[in-house]
């Protein structure tokens, strides 16, 4: 419970940071909201792990769609490389958990869109952040060290943990730089 607890004010404290779109740069605001993302993300698996095991693939297409689960692994397989396969596994066994629910059957398709509307955020921000000159990583990485000097000490380790877990998706160098950023604070 405690872990929840730090968890959601570490969501809140990223979105607090969002917040002020016209001040941060656009990178470092998709890199906070994914942070926050992959913590509710985190804190949602655990409550529907101790609910229920995920569904079976018994179908060839998700139902009321013409999405089939290899099309939904696929795209997570192109869109989160910097994650591992075991990463990339509980992403797809939750997602496809929930589009085989019965009570999702109203909104599946929205769903499936809006996972890919994301997914390919995800990539481009991958894409754009490798093909940063040093001078625009090095004003990215000093935009997040003022983002994070408002922080607790709990909340800096919380982020310290998800950029050396590999779950942001960050280029190892930029990774690195921003760890180093919070290990000064």
């Amino acid at each position: 419970m405690g872990s929840r607890v730090r968890q959601g004010t570490l969501c809140v404290l990223l979105w607090a940071v969002a917040a002020p779109a016209q001040a941060i740069d656009p990178m470092l605001m998709f890199l906070l909201s994914a942070a926050r993302e992959v913590i509710s993300a985190a804190a949602a698996r655990a409550e529907k792990a101790a609910l229920a095991s995920p569904a079976p693939i018994t179908t060839t297409r998700y139902p009321g769609t013409s999405v089939e689960p290899q099309d939904v692994r696929r795209l997570i397989d192109e869109s989160f490389t910097y994650l591992s396969d075991a990463q990339r596994g509980e992403i797809f066994d939750s997602l496809h958990a929930q589009l085989m629910d019965p009570k999702n059957a109203a909104v599946r398709g929205s769903m499936i869109e809006y996972f890919a509307v994301r997914a390919a955020a995800v990539r481009e921000a991958q894409l754009r952040l490798a093909r940063l000159s040093s001078r625009d990583r090095d004003r990215l990485v000093a935009e997040f060290k003022v983002a994070i000097s408002a922080m607790t000490a709990e909340e800096a380790e919380q982020l310290a943990t998800l950029l050396r877990q590999g779950v942001l998706p960050v280029p190892g160098e930029l990774n690195a730089q921003l760890l180093a950023t919070l290990d000064e604070r």
